[in-house]
């Protein structure tokens, strides 16, 4: 409080109370009563409560109240005023929160955190709160209008950490899951993805840079919804041998050595890149196409590529039936590897496979000239990936878990 506490045993007349009525309701709004906020700043009851409601009395000027009040919502998705005044009642009953919550169709969770958000402290150095129902409803509507600022943009060094490694082309649930690990202790640095989706995405906060959208995986400016695509045709493949005939072990990802494999076209479909992800570590190898990808010349190069692996992690390979692996017995009476093939129009057959071509993409994008890049350049894209940290296998890298693989 940056003013005296009047002596009321004093008459000093008449006297302007501006700082005074703005503390009166900063204790009313954090859940004092009318009686204990006014001992604090030294005020007559009356007077209190001609500030939280309005002068009216017939003899003397009528003054509105000085804290306008905010609508407050009917709707079923958020607590009511008499739900909160439940609580409180059942609160000093010692009730429990799910008996609380069963008696008003509601969430164990939702009560926990309705007494967690709006309950104050008893003390700074006491965790027990208590739960003012009249208080509780004032905060959680003023609370609830929109737009607010943003928490990326509330925060340098939490804006320049995401824009740092969204250069990195690191994704922002990769970028989330990295700030819980380094500042454990500070909330104030956590955020979730969505939070850096609609800093990027969301007109007018400027939050983030709006090219760093070129950072992503899509590299888009804008959201673009979800539509089904066109079914594909089934090509005529000979001899192939279908996912479901593929051992149970490649199933459950225990066993390493299952790879699924796609190309990613460039120009026109004319140039090309393969694609081989390991199904139990995520592990990614690319296939340098540079000539085309018609069947003899993606036969040959995948079989130079395979045989690089040491002979337990060559166990069985997944493709879609797309006419580059039609060449697939020559290609399994060379390395001893099978082909199975998946269904038509189902590449969630070879999920791994089609999140790869996806992150991939940043690297080449759609509509280029692919057979321009080197083996070298594509060894270096392919390290990129193995040592970035994918939620799937906890937050470790391709690479450390092939290590230990391997070690063991």
């Amino acid at each position: 409080m940056d003013f005296d506490i009047r002596d009321r045993t004093v008459n000093r007349g008449r006297k302007k109370l501006r700082r005074e009525r703005e503390e009166y309701f900063r204790l009313m709004q954090l859940g004092y009563s009318n009686k204990e906020a006014c001992r604090v700043i030294g005020i007559n009851l009356r007077t209190g409560r001609e500030w939280r409601n309005g002068r009216t009395s017939p003899n003397r000027t009528v003054a509105p109240a000085h804290a306008p009040r905010t609508p407050r919502s009917t709707s079923s998705r958020y607590l009511r005023e008499d739900e909160r005044i439940h609580i409180a009642d059942r609160l000093r009953e010692k009730a429990t929160v799910r008996a609380i919550a069963a008696e008003l169709g509601r969430s164990p969770s939702t009560i926990s955190r309705e007494i967690r958000r709006n309950g104050i402290l008893l003390r700074k150095d006491s965790p027990r709160r208590v739960y003012r129902p009249y208080a509780a409803q004032s905060r959680a509507d003023a609370r609830r209008p929109r737009p607010k600022p943003g928490k990326i943009g509330q925060s340098p060094e939490l804006r320049d950490f995401v824009q740092d490694h969204l250069t990195r082309r690191w994704s922002p649930e990769q970028i989330c899951h990295a700030l819980r690990r380094q500042f454990p202790d500070r909330p104030e640095m956590h955020v979730t993805h969505e939070t850096v989706y609609q800093a990027l995405y969301v007109q007018g906060r400027g939050e983030l840079r709006r090219e760093l959208t070129k950072a992503l995986r899509t590299g888009r400016a804008r959201r673009r919804p979800h539509r089904q695509s066109n079914k594909r045709q089934p090509r005529a493949i000979k001899n192939m041998v279908m996912i479901s005939d593929r051992p149970a072990e490649a199933d459950d990802r225990a066993v390493p050595g299952h790879w699924e494999g796609d190309l990613i076209v460039g120009t026109e479909s004319r140039t090309a890149i393969g694609t081989l992800v390991e199904r139990t570590t995520r592990y990614v190898m690319l296939v340098h196409l540079p000539i085309d990808h018609t069947a003899p010349n993606t036969r040959d190069a995948l079989v130079e590529t395979v045989k690089t692996l040491p002979a337990h992690l060559r166990r069985s390979l997944t493709w879609d039936q797309g006419s580059e692996m039609a060449a697939h017995q020559a290609f399994t009476l060379a390395t001893d590897i099978p082909v199975y093939f998946c269904n038509p129009a189902s590449p969630w057959q070879r999920g791994s496979n089609e999140n790869t071509n996806g992150l991939l993409r940043q690297y080449f994008p759609k509509g280029t000239d692919l057979s321009r890049h080197t083996p070298e350049e594509l060894a270096a894209v392919a390290a990129e990936l193995n040592n970035r940290p994918r939620k799937t296998l906890g937050w470790e890298t391709p690479a450390e878990r092939l290590s230990k693989l391997l070690a063991a």
